[in-house]
């Protein structure tokens, strides 16, 4: 006699077996167009600074600084996507995590590739599901993001 169940009409599928349907990536031209929204966006602010674009492994996909924009703003841009991107939160939603008292205090300094935890970037949705990340980094931190958000916004990327 067997003692192996046999599966039912009613059994829960494994949710492993479960085709999920592909995304389209984010595109290069999708890419220049956040970045283009991003410097409409920016100019409007009277802001000079570096937008990042990212793809959904974290390679860069766009970049541009504007004339005047601060060194440093590359960097920071560039670490806002990329943290976005790892954390798939915008990074103004992620800055009392990482205070003194906040539980992921050590977080920045515990990977390879730095993360920033400060205001400026936001993951990309497509279908709900993530496909990258843009970062900007020269204004003072409320101001990147409301220009990554107007960006997305405009790029119709949540």
């Amino acid at each position: 006699m067997s003692t192996t169940p046999t599966p039912t009409s009613t059994s829960t599928p494994n949710p492993a077996a479960i085709p999920t349907p592909a995304v389209r990536p984010l595109t290069t031209r999708e890419a220049e167009r956040l970045i283009q929204a991003s410097v409409r966006a920016a100019d409007g602010l009277g802001v000079r600074g570096s937008i990042t674009v990212l793809d959904a492994g974290g390679q860069l996909l766009g970049f541009r600084r504007d004339d005047g924009a601060v060194l440093i703003s590359g960097e920071t841009s560039t670490r806002k996507a990329y943290t976005a991107l790892q954390m798939d939160a915008p990074t103004a939603d992620l800055v009392d995590l990482v205070r003194p008292d906040g539980p992921f205090h050590t977080l920045p300094t515990a990977l390879d590739r730095p993360l920033l935890f400060i205001a400026g970037g936001v993951p990309l949705h497509r279908d709900g599901r993530l496909i990258g990340a843009i970062g900007f980094g020269g204004g003072a931190p409320e101001q990147d993001h409301e220009i990554v958000t107007a960006a997305t916004a405009e790029g119709g990327l949540s």
